[in-house]
């Protein structure tokens, strides 16, 4: 089985190419919706956040307005934040990774925000990283409801800048081209890759 890792910055069609690589049929497994999931309520998350951070759990589930008020400008809080939660969203794609290897699932996704920042890489035999100019993923990302200029600048000081994701990407995906054109480009990969199948060796070491 290969393992396809996806990422990018904010604003840079990362969402969009994991809904095509779903339509070709890629098992996806999306970090985004893990934290999600983990934070609602019943998830393995809400108890101890609610221990961390008091007065952020309602109805049983986590606000995550209030957490993010508390953690976005708090380094510290931050912190403690990811020390709870990203150890259950790797738990959650050890789980998927498991289940498509033993179902011989030719190839698979894992859609990643914080590839790099992470070390996620690691779990990964390729990476692909979706890029577009920098002028049209501000515009992307200001039109999102409650978007401010402040929050976008400070989101983008905790992510590895996208020109050295693109510098340690296997393939790089332009998304400001058309979503034809980003279709094609992934379609190409999917190709490449399955024609590789277990001929395609991990380029990092496995942790």
């Amino acid at each position: 089985m290969i393992v396809l890792g996806l990422t990018g910055s904010i604003g840079m069609g990362k969402s969009t190419a994991a809904a095509m690589f779903r339509r070709m049929g890629v098992p996806i497994h999306d970090a985004d919706a893990a934290v999600h999931r983990l934070l609602a309520a019943g998830g393995a998350a809400v108890a101890p956040i609610g221990a961390a951070f008091p007065g952020v759990v309602r109805d049983g589930a986590v606000d995550r307005l209030a957490l993010g008020r508390i953690v976005f400008a708090d380094a510290a809080a931050l912190r403690r934040l990811e020390a709870i939660v990203h150890p259950l969203v790797r738990r959650s794609s050890r789980t998927f990774l498991t289940r498509h290897r033993r179902r011989r699932t030719a190839v698979v996704v894992l859609d990643i925000p914080l590839l790099f920042e992470k070390g996620n890489e690691r779990y990964c035999d390729r990476v692909v990283v979706v890029s577009a100019p920098s002028f049209l993923q501000r515009q992307r990302v200001l039109r999102r409801p409650g978007m401010t200029e402040a929050r976008f600048r400070g989101i983008l000081a905790q992510q590895t800048p996208d020109a050295e994701k693109r510098r340690r990407a296997d393939w790089v995906v332009p998304t400001g081209l058309g979503r034809g054109f980003t279709w094609r480009r992934l379609a190409a990969i999917l190709r490449r890759t399955s024609a590789a199948g277990g001929r395609m060796r991990r380029r990092r070491p496995h942790a």
